[in-house]
């Protein structure tokens, strides 16, 4: 299995990354990929990906960190975009107006200057929405054609939402939300094809049931190929590998 989302760079493993990923390998997870916050989270970020060859870094600034001095984050993003590092997509990007709708111009601005580089670098990008689907549709549909793709990270939209992304040449993340009982997720993704979604824990936060509340990680992505597998009556060996195949096929590795 692939997490294709996972922030376990973060100080919420301290104390026990090594224990965190030695679960996570015996619970089949092969390959992780870290999204990057701001230019406080890049050394921490940079640190894991080079101690570890099958864990994989993103560049980009987080929408809820976009604030006064967001002209300064993004120069970090474009320094290390720049660089001779090798990052595997732009993100996460998007737009969050959960928390705070005083930056929402800064932050569609943001997004659509990262999706920008990302197509001129040939990269995917990886999409952050919370309360935000009109307005960020709106920027990457302002996007659409040539040199789009990457994936709409934990999506939670309805069918119509999936079908607008997925035309924009977007896969979903799906995580955690998927086996929540009230979530609602599950009535949408038993009626998208596979090959259309990815993994994904967004580790620490999201866990699935039954760990819902409490500390996510990479290992529980199990939990949610199991749920998908349940949804499409299938096995989740076939989960895996179509899901797998999608998030190779997406990052280039």
């Amino acid at each position: 299995m692939i997490d294709t989302h996972t922030h376990i760079y973060l100080n919420h493993f301290t104390d026990d990354r090594s224990e965190m990923l030695q679960r996570a390998e015996e619970a089949g997870v092969q390959q992780m990929f870290l999204p990057n916050i701001d230019k406080e989270s890049v050394a921490s970020l940079k640190a894991l990906a080079d101690a570890h060859e099958h864990i994989y870094p993103m560049m980009g600034l987080h929408p809820s960190h976009v604030k006064t001095d967001y002209e300064e984050e993004l120069a970090v993003v474009w320094q290390e975009l720049d660089s001779n590092y090798q990052y595997y997509a732009v993100g996460e990007i998007g737009i969050d107006l959960y928390w705070d709708k005083t930056f929402i111009k800064e932050q569609q601005d943001a997004f659509d200057r990262q999706i920008k580089k990302a197509k001129a670098m040939g990269l995917p990008i990886v999409i952050h929405c919370r309360d935000a689907f009109d307005e960020t549709f709106e920027v990457l549909e302002s996007n659409r054609g040539e040199g789009l793709s990457g994936i709409f990270h934990c999506f939670t939209g309805n069918l119509q939402q999936a079908h607008q992304a997925l035309s924009l040449n977007l896969k979903l993340g799906i995580g955690g939300v998927v086996t929540f009982k009230n979530g609602g997720l599950d009535k949408v993704v038993v009626d998208l094809d596979l090959k259309d979604l990815v993994l994904e824990t967004d580790a620490p936060y999201l866990a699935p049931k039954p760990f819902r509340g409490k500390r996510n990680e990479p290992s529980y992505v199990k939990y949610v190929a199991q749920k998908i597998a349940d949804l499409h009556q299938v096995s989740i060996e076939e989960v895996d590998t179509i899901t797998s195949a999608t998030a190779r096929k997406i990052f280039g590795i």
